[in-house]
């Protein structure tokens, strides 16, 4: 767990060396540059030139002394810090971006599974009026907060899934092609292909009205034979 504690504060700006003396500074409260280098068994130049930038980036103090001691700063205080500086950051570059040109409706390849589903959530939360849906429960349940908040907004939800359940959707129950997903929003947008969470996973993405159009006559002929046993 605390391997994953440190590949998350890299997350947050650190670097491994930096996140795995935090993590250290933590556990124990105060820890000279010594006693850190010990415990992470990184060198003591390495610890020193790491910790002065975990002061810079708000992460730990420095209390000077006889024996100059580092103080972590509170995990949930140094996280929300970091938060909000990116969030300041991130209205700035909203603000003063470059004029966009405008982009080609052309076939988007989408690589790793974050990606994928990040645009999958884009694309429930632009939804207006219609979404057709097909993949595992196991994938959908990703994206269940989105699904009901669009059937909240009585949004038109259409999944054909193995077994996945909610209010407000119509659900056609069948066997699934494990880790694939296809789907459709607002009848102008698609999304398909292999979703099992892995770094290699890769969907396409299009506004092309041929594609559009091809799956939906797979989705129309899939929810014919679903409701026809056959």
């Amino acid at each position: 767990m605390e391997k994953k504690v440190i590949e998350e504060l890299i997350a947050f700006g650190l670097s491994r060396q930096e996140a795995s003396i935090y993590v250290e500074l933590i556990k124990h409260g105060k820890m000279t540059g010594y006693e850190l280098s010990k415990e992470t068994g990184i060198s003591r130049s390495n610890v020193y030139a790491a910790v002065a930038e975990l002061v810079t980036k708000g992460a730990c103090y420095l209390e000077e002394g006889e024996s100059a001691k580092y103080i972590p700063v509170d995990v949930e205080i140094f996280l929300k810090n970091r938060i909000n500086s990116l969030k300041e950051k991130a209205d700035f570059i909203i603000k003063h971006k470059p004029a966009e040109v405008a982009a080609a409706d052309g076939y988007i390849t989408i690589k790793g599974s974050v990606n994928i589903k990040n645009k999958v959530k884009q694309m429930l939360e632009g939804t207006e009026k219609r979404i057709y849906l097909l993949a595992s429960s196991t994938i959908i349940n990703n994206f269940q907060e989105e699904l009901e908040n669009l059937a909240a907004k009585k949004i038109k939800i259409v999944i054909v899934s193995d077994g996945f359940e909610m209010k407000g959707a119509k659900i056609y129950k069948t066997k699934i092609e494990e880790n694939q997903i296809r789907f459709i929003a607002d009848s102008s947008f698609v999304l398909t292909g292999q979703f099992t969470g892995s770094v290699e996973d890769k969907c396409l993405y299009s506004g092309q009205e041929n594609l559009v159009s091809v799956m939906k006559e797979y989705l129309k002929n899939k929810i014919f034979l679903i409701e026809n046993n056959l």
